[in-house]
């Protein structure tokens, strides 16, 4: 199985850094020598010399070697680099931790430390810290540090809330520390570099506040947009279908520190510099690093294209743009999807709808549009069979939302990206009503997890041309081997009927291109009795349980 990861050569680098290619903003830093300054691939400066040029994967690695951060390009704003792997157990320990510093979901409750981030994954302290130097050339707390400065910069610039402040919400325990780990690594103080910084977003004056996220090319906007729309519920979210700056509006809650905050947000696409431009509400900015870590998970702008497009550009070739629709509140997409077992995406909107109207929580935006939040775990929790039904809403699915928010008010169930995936998925399923194609689903979208497959989901099936053959879901999970570690994404492609048409199951056969299929793969295919038949916009979910 080749690895998720792709490697780059000092020259590849250098070609890429000349060409300014948004495709690999992200994937690796440059430190010009000449200045001491690292820079993203995209950096709009004249390109240096390439005896001036020092690569490296990581921030924190630039950061390490001397370099202080350009001021142009903003490195902050880079998409993470995500990276899966399926074979080396020291790689993929390596880049869990990594994973587990960057999400800050997974420390609401506590300060991240080695001591503690060991115990997460159940090794030593010392052992963490070895693999985690191997892999990425620096110690875990450096990587932390780098992703904490990196956070403060960005507030100090786009927002105008007090730099004690930004401390506070990037990590840092006092003023006094964030000053002088500022210093040390940018050689200039936060109040300094909030002077040279351009016009900021946030003003507090009720408009919210407003910044850049940064993507990697392709990405499929439109794709993206219409999956939304399909699954719409009135009140709490819109479309907003402007052709210049398409995007969506929606209410949502976030919780950190025993601390509930609501409030509202609109993000638009700027295609042209591959940025997500988001405007968040005062009522959220003191958990604005938390907000923009949700919304890069809801619009999936970490991922690598490079890295997917490796493994699924042959059995997709028109699904390169496609990425993973996640959720800004794991709670809320895992009742929609309980919602839509067994019914079309249409009939599960419908009784979202019906949901929000009945027991949503009313908030006031700028958008006559936008006048409900999704009701919370703790009012469906104890919501009666009689309320539920009179929605239309079947025993079965009852007790598994009462259960599913039950479970989540009594905080034995976490729904988001740093959540244990094995755990967390039997977890789901040992709750009424809630079989394997849900907690994948729920996995896919909510935990983030790329290589999630609900192989007993009918569309899917569809679209690799298995459903009429004995036990469907098991030839699809093996016909899904090829597509590791990224079947999410592989998902996502065949609901949209991006498999290529070499690979549906014919008539009689299936002739699988050989560069991407498996003798496995080609083997669950085989002897299919039906004509080929594409999926279209929209999944119909069947969920065994």
């Amino acid at each position: 199985m080749a690895s998720a990861t792709v490697s780059l050569a000092d020259n590849e680098c250098y070609l890429a850094l000349k060409a300014r290619d948004a495709r690999f903003d992200g994937c690796f830093f440059t430190g010009v020598t000449s200045t001491g300054i690292y820079c993203r691939p995209v950096c709009s400066v004249r390109t240096p010399k390439r005896e001036n040029c020092r690569f490296f994967r990581h921030a924190a690695q630039a950061e390490q070697a001397g370099f202080r951060p350009c001021l142009r390009c903003r490195p902050e704003l880079a998409p993470h680099s995500v990276v899966w792997s399926i074979q080396d157990a020291s790689y993929m320990l390596a880049h869990q931790a990594a994973r587990l510093l960057d999400q800050p979901d997974g420390w609401s409750d506590a300060t991240p430390s080695v001591n503690k981030l060991a115990a997460r994954l159940g090794v030593s302290d010392r052992h963490v810290r070895r693999i985690f130097e191997a892999h990425f050339g620096v110690s875990p707390l450096q990587y932390l540090q780098t992703r904490r400065l990196h956070t403060a910069k960005q507030l100090l610039a786009d927002t105008n809330l007090p730099i004690t402040q930004v401390a506070l919400m990037s990590g840092f325990a006092s003023l006094r520390r964030f000053n002088a780990s500022f210093v040390a690594h940018y050689q200039l103080n936060p109040s300094q570099l909030r002077r040279q910084g351009a016009d900021r977003g946030g003003n507090g004056n009720g408009n919210g506040t407003t910044i850049r996220l940064g993507y990697r090319p392709p990405y499929d906007v439109a794709a993206l947009l219409y999956f939304f729309s399909q699954r719409c519920i009135k009140a709490i979210e819109f479309i907003a279908a402007d052709a210049e700056q398409p995007g969506i509006a929606r209410t949502f809650r976030v919780e950190s520190e025993g601390t509930v905050h609501a409030g509202w947000l609109h993000a638009s696409f700027d295609e042209a510099r591959s940025q997500l431009v988001l405007r968040v509400s005062d009522s959220l900015r003191e958990v604005l690093p938390l907000v923009i870590f949700r919304v890069r998970a809801l619009f999936d702008l970490d991922a690598d294209p490079t890295a997917i497009n490796s493994v699924l550009h042959n059995a997709f070739p028109a699904g390169d743009g496609l990425r993973v629709p996640g959720a800004l509140d794991g709670y809320e997409l895992a009742v929609r999807a309980v919602l839509g077992q067994q019914i079309t995406v249409a009939a599960a909107r419908t009784l979202a709808q019906r949901l929000v109207d009945r027991f949503g929580e009313p908030i006031s935006t700028p958008w006559a549009q936008l006048t409900h939040l999704f009701p919370v775990p703790a009012v469906l929790a104890a919501a009666s069979g009689d309320a539920l039904g009179q929605l239309g809403i079947v025993k079965q699915r009852q007790a598994a939302i009462v259960g599913l928010a039950q479970a989540v008010t009594e905080k034995r169930l976490q729904l988001h990206g740093a959540a244990d995936i094995n755990a967390t998925v039997a977890t789901l399923k040992a709750l009424p009503g809630i079989g394997d194609w849900t907690a994948q689903y729920i996995a896919m979208r909510a935990l983030r997890w790329p290589d999630a497959f609900p192989a007993a989901d009918v569309a899917l099936q569809k679209a690799l041309g298995v459903q009429h053959l004995k036990n469907p879901a098991k030839h699809a999970e093996q016909a899904s081997l090829a597509w590791k570690p990224w079947r999410s994404y592989a998902v996502v492609r065949a609901w949209s009927g991006r498999l290529a048409a070499d690979l549906v199951a014919s008539p009689n056969t299936v002739e699988l291109a050989t560069s991407c299929g498996s003798p496995a793969r080609q083997s669950a295919l085989k002897e299919t009795r039906h004509s080929p038949q594409l999926f279209g916009k929209s999944e119909h979910s069947r969920n065994p349980s």
